[in-house]
């Protein structure tokens, strides 16, 4: 027998994470894709035509043999696939016990004669009985055991292969959400990140002016005309001219020609002060909990700071909605 071990274990995975799905659908953890509802009134109605059929499978059979024993009988001869044994019905026996009777009286008295009659009568009406039974079994039993046994365990097993489809679905949605909100969290920690390195760049460039401006103010106090007695090539006079810049001139300004730089100190301000500012939200962002707001570009809303949350997350309001929103997807208003 040939044992596959990886697909053992991707079976196994794929079984947890139906598991799950489900236990968390039963707590309101997860969302659930609902299915059309013409197919769940016809699941409905297929259910509902199950239990009908049995039930009057189950009083048919009552009617035709109200016997119990004789009924468990025949269940089982039919599970052996065996010929039930043929069996004198009640007529039959009240019939054979008339005739007999009539017989013994004397066919030729008037009693004698009148119970072979009843007798005989009663005989057909067995026949009938059996044949009665025969043809329901045949035209109503058979098809209503079909039913049951065919189509209807039919239904079932695409019943469940479609909730098994479902909840691959809603387990690959569950992961995808995770997935994307994972995403947007390391993209907002990265944008910081970067936000950091820039400014990092930022200063050490304004600290190379800085030391040069230094340098140069320094080269500036010494004599600008060297003499060179030693050297008879160099004409008496001849002076050697140190460049200079303009001390004056002066770096442009770090948060000005940095937007990023400036929305961090913004938001950075804003923690500080406790109050709160409009701002303007850049892209769409989904909620990934019920803690969160979920957002569309364009829109205008109010965030502010609360204490001991992450510094990546601010809290927005829109009317009477209020919930977390990362600072990546904002940009703040005057």
């Amino acid at each position: 027998m040939d044992f596959n071990v990886k697909r053992l274990a991707a079976d196994a995975g794929t079984f947890l994470s139906r598991a799950v799905q489900f236990t968390e659908e039963k707590l309101g953890q997860a969302e659930k894709t609902e299915l059309d509802a013409h197919l769940e009134n016809l699941l409905v109605r297929a259910e509902n035509t199950k239990q009908w059929t049995e039930r009057i499978m189950k009083q048919t059979e009552v009617l035709l043999q109200p016997n119990p024993n004789v009924r468990l009988e025949e269940f089982v001869y039919e599970k052996l696939e065996k010929k039930a044994p043929t069996r004198l019905n009640n007529h039959d026996l009240l019939g054979q016990s008339m005739i007999e009777s009539g017989n013994e009286f004397g066919p030729g008295t008037a009693y004698g004669n009148a119970l072979i009659k009843c007798g005989e009568t009663e005989k057909q009406i067995g026949g009938a009985e059996r044949e009665l039974i025969q043809s329901a079994a045949i035209n109503f039993l058979t098809p209503f055991r079909n039913f049951l046994e065919g189509d209807f365990k039919t239904i079932l097993k695409e019943r469940k292969l479609l909730q098994v489809k479902r909840l691959d679905l809603d387990a690959a949605k569950t992961k995808l959400k995770k997935a994307r909100m994972a995403d947007a969290r390391a993209a907002a920690h990265h944008l910081r990140c970067l936000n950091d390195f820039v400014e990092a760049q930022t200063t050490y460039y304004a600290q190379c002016y800085q030391y040069m401006v230094d340098l140069q103010k320094q080269l500036g106090s010494f004599p600008s005309t060297f003499s060179n007695n030693n050297q008879s090539s160099v004409s008496g006079g001849a002076s050697i001219s140190v460049p200079t810049i303009s001390v004056s001139a002066s770096l442009p300004s770090v948060s000005a020609g940095h937007g990023s730089s400036a929305a961090s100190g913004g938001f950075n301000e804003l923690r500080g002060s406790n109050g709160s500012r409009r701002a303007r939200v850049l892209y769409d962002y989904d909620a990934a909990s019920s803690s969160e707001l979920s957002l569309l570009a364009d829109e205008v809303i109010v965030v502010s700071s609360v204490p001991g949350m992450d510094s990546d997350w601010l809290m927005g309001e829109r009317g009477t909605q209020k919930g977390k929103v990362p600072i990546t997807y904002l940009e703040l208003l005057n």
